[in-house]
């Protein structure tokens, strides 16, 4: 594997960091979603992931809809960074430096499967 990781299965120490943000929400000139995704393989942690959103409403109550009749350019967006909680923990700071507005959590985990299969045997 490229970044020479490998996780045994059903390891539990494992921290998701779910982000919730608008997709129109932005760092500088660059889409907020992709500055986080940027900066966390920047500091190399296990993996990101974004989703968006076809439907959701955050702090404001204000409905953001993928609806033809109800356009929406804001709509909810989902990233998903995991890695060790330790490393989950050292990357809030840089998310603090980011998101002005937002939800971050953090969730214990247990892994099942991290990695290519051929890494398993080494496992």
């Amino acid at each position: 594997m490229a970044s020479g990781r490998s996780y045994s299965l059903n390891r539990i120490h494992e921290s998701p960091a779910p982000l919730f943000i608008g997709e129109l929400d932005k760092h500088g000139h660059t889409p907020l979603y992709e500055a986080i995704v940027l900066a966390a393989r920047e500091r190399h942690l296990a993996g990101a992931t974004v989703l968006r959103g076809p439907l959701g409403y955050g702090a404001s109550s204000r409905l953001h809809t993928a609806k033809i009749l109800r356009l929406s350019e804001d709509l909810p967006v989902l990233i998903e960074i995991v890695d060790s909680e330790e490393k989950i923990n050292g990357f809030l700071p840089v998310l603090q430096d980011l998101i002005t507005s937002g939800l971050v959590t953090i969730e214990k985990v247990k892994v099942i499967q991290y990695g290519r299969a051929a890494d398993k045997k080494d496992q």
